[in-house]
């Protein structure tokens, strides 16, 4: 693999395309099939205005990638942070994809983002501004096209709304538009909530961190 500037390796979608340029080339990667999955198949930026609790309108960006749906539907979380960029969906978009392939599991991947902090948003804030970057996607989200899932700053909750939604636009309910939604309207008790913790502990048995 060719050595990565600094700047290229803090910049996830540069560092992203070089170890996949690496793991291609060690497999002997037919050429057309390689420039095909360097590059996501469809990428989506929206901005959208949301009412907030004084009054005042604010205009948020949010991004949804489809790396692949060679697979089947694209699978990803969203996460809402304050320095999101389309860099960083981009390549979590494409390890999504090669995350489910190693597995064997018949998606393909997608991510999303919004740029805000939820830290400082109030619930009611934090409603509508998922409800309307839901409406934004609807055309390209759904159960055979794309299924989000939580991600940082994201959880059961989001999901409800973006579900809720989604299933009013599709004027019936559609439960499966989302992964990690409350037990009460599909969820599954699967110890999604406790999973990221568990992995991290593995990680620090097996290398003794």
């Amino acid at each position: 693999m060719q050595t990565l500037t600094l700047e290229q390796e803090i910049n996830p979608w540069e560092a992203q395309a070089a170890r996949f340029d690496f793991a291609a080339q060690k497999l002997n990667l037919d050429d057309g099939l390689w420039k095909v999955l360097r590059f996501p198949a469809r990428e989506l930026i929206v901005h959208f205005p949301v009412s907030m609790d004084d009054g005042s309108i604010e205009v948020f960006t949010g991004y949804r990638v489809q790396h692949s749906i060679a697979r089947g539907p694209a699978k990803g979380g969203i996460r809402y942070a304050p320095d999101v960029t389309l860099d960083e969906v981009r390549a979590l978009a494409s390890w999504m994809t090669w995350k489910c392939a190693v597995v064997n599991i018949p998606f393909g991947g997608a991510k999303g983002g919004v740029i805000c902090d939820p830290k400082n948003m109030s619930i009611g804030e934090l409603e509508r501004m998922t409800r309307r970057y839901t409406a934004e996607l609807i055309e390209f989200i759904g159960p055979e096209k794309d299924v989000p899932a939580p991600d940082m700053n994201t959880n059961e909750q989001v999901m409800a709304w973006i579900m809720d939604t989604y299933s009013m636009h599709m004027r019936q309910t559609v439960t499966a538009v989302v992964t990690g939604k409350p037990l009460n309207i599909g969820g599954r008790a699967d110890g999604a909530r406790q999973r990221d913790a568990v992995s991290a502990l593995c990680a620090m048995r097996r290398y003794a961190i």
